[in-house]
């Protein structure tokens, strides 16, 4: 049936992490029938209740899928949650406030950057086995990380935030290993965790970042992993604060195993201070990318962390796409060197633009979060109502459901582009949207 794969493990944990890594590495293909569960635990010689709750973990992680007598099989598009489908169709006329793009009026122009970085290129060509990593973005790089308490450590590069957190992850974890993450928190790292083989253990965010109480029960409960978005917390706009920092940190230092990774995507585009965790514990990664201040196709991110971490992360890169290119790298050196952004000014607007939505939003008796960012989090009762008469009302925003697991219903709006007027029409429309239905007379 299995066509020469065996399928290993004693416990729930370790049959479902064998099932993944045949999945993964192509030995059980979409679609392939797996044994009967009786039948597998004899084969194994466990309880049956110990394969049901094998199976049971990799339908909840979409890696296979039960059709009652027919059995279970591997899913075509195994191992995703399909929070990429959660995303509302926005027709011609509708504004979108849904995307979570920054303003294009506020990045850089990049033309001259990378002109100056490609005649660099023409007269020094990079070839194969030269450095990764550019001295002067290296360098550029540690002076400001040092300026925002960040530990001192080697560094590395990758394509964006997440390329950088799929990279960290598999160095350290296998199959069937929980990490802790945000929830509310961004939609792409709650498909990627699954979609790696881990498990989710959510954590709850207020304003000030994760919740104390919710990481250390995930933790206690085997979480090897922790996530931690610093500031512009997708999609709550929450920034982690000195005494919350503080109190994690306690938290870490009763778990110095844990693998923490910090996400500071929003440098750049906010005003408020860094609290870093950076160092709480013996594995660690501080990744920090340019996509929201600078422009999300330069694809760059920088990564520091502990020795071992950034080691495995570059050893890994150089084997697949070598290194992120060096005309990219001159060009935001281009970019931090000539400031041609002034990050104040863009945080500025950005924090305008979110205090204009929530203040009216407030005059209007409903509570909305956005510390910082380009993301306004409002909690509702009914996401799915609230999307449905907000586009009729010609408003596109997020459903909750992409960026949530167990956390209450919500739906976010993107203030990056939303001008004065439009904050006061916006407001107007969610009070109406999260108001009683209207009532209708039947005779």
């Amino acid at each position: 049936m299995l066509e020469g794969y065996r399928i290993e493990g004693r416990r729930a944990a370790e049959i479902a992490a064998s099932v993944e890594r045949a999945v993964g590495a192509g030995q059980l293909e979409p679609g392939q029938l797996l044994p009967p569960m009786r039948e597998l635990a004899a084969e194994l010689s466990v309880n049956p209740n110990t394969v049901a709750a094998a199976y049971r973990t990799l339908r909840e992680r979409g890696v296979i899928e039960t059709a009652g007598r027919r059995g279970s099989r591997v899913r075509s598009k195994p191992a995703t949650t399909g929070r990429e489908y959660i995303r509302v169709e926005v027709p011609e006329g509708v504004r979108n406030v849904a995307n979570g793009n920054p303003d294009p009026a506020l990045l850089p122009p990049l033309g001259p950057a990378f002109a100056a970085a490609a005649e660099r290129g023409d007269r020094e060509p990079v070839l194969y086995g030269e450095a990764t990593v550019d001295p002067e973005l290296a360098r550029l790089a540690r002076k400001a990380l040092h300026a925002d308490g960040v530990p001192d450590g080697p560094l590395a590069l990758a394509s964006g935030s997440l390329d950088v957190i799929e990279r960290v992850l598999t160095a350290h974890l296998k199959p069937g290993d929980t990490v802790a993450v945000e929830d509310p928190g961004w939609g792409s790292l709650l498909d990627l965790v699954p979609a790696l083989g881990l498990r989710t253990a959510p954590v709850g965010v207020d304003d000030e970042g994760p919740r104390p109480e919710d990481v250390g029960r995930a933790l206690e409960s085997g979480a090897r992993a922790l996530i931690v978005t610093d500031r512009a917390q997708n999609p709550t706009g929450a920034s982690v604060t000195a005494t919350r920092a503080r109190a994690l940190r306690a938290v870490l230092a009763d778990h110095p195993h844990t693998l923490l990774i910090e996400d500071d995507h929003g440098h750049g585009i906010v005003d408020l201070p860094l609290h870093p965790l950076a160092g709480a514990t013996r594995h660690w990664a501080f990744v920090r990318s340019v996509a929201k201040a600078y422009g999300p196709d330069l694809r760059l991110a920088v990564l520091t962390g502990d020795e071992t971490t950034v080691d495995r992360v570059h050893g890994r890169h150089r084997l697949g796409p070598g290194w992120v290119s060096r005309i990219t790298q001159r060009a935001v050196v281009h970019l931090w060197a000539d400031g041609v952004l002034d990050t104040r000014e863009v945080a500025a607007a950005y924090g305008e633009r979110r205090d204009r939505l929530i203040g009216a939003l407030a005059e209007r008796g409903v509570e909305a979060h956005g510390r910082s960012g380009l993301n306004v989090w409002i909690p509702v009762p009914d996401e799915t109502g609230a999307v449905s008469r907000l586009l009729h009302a010609g408003w596109a925003v997020a459903p909750g459901a992409r960026f949530r697991m167990n956390a209450p219903q919500g739906i976010r709006v993107t203030v990056a582009t939303l001008t004065a007027e439009e904050a006061t029409l916006l407001a107007d429309a969610i009070a109406r949207a999260l108001g009683p239905a209207p009532t209708r007379n039947y005779v």
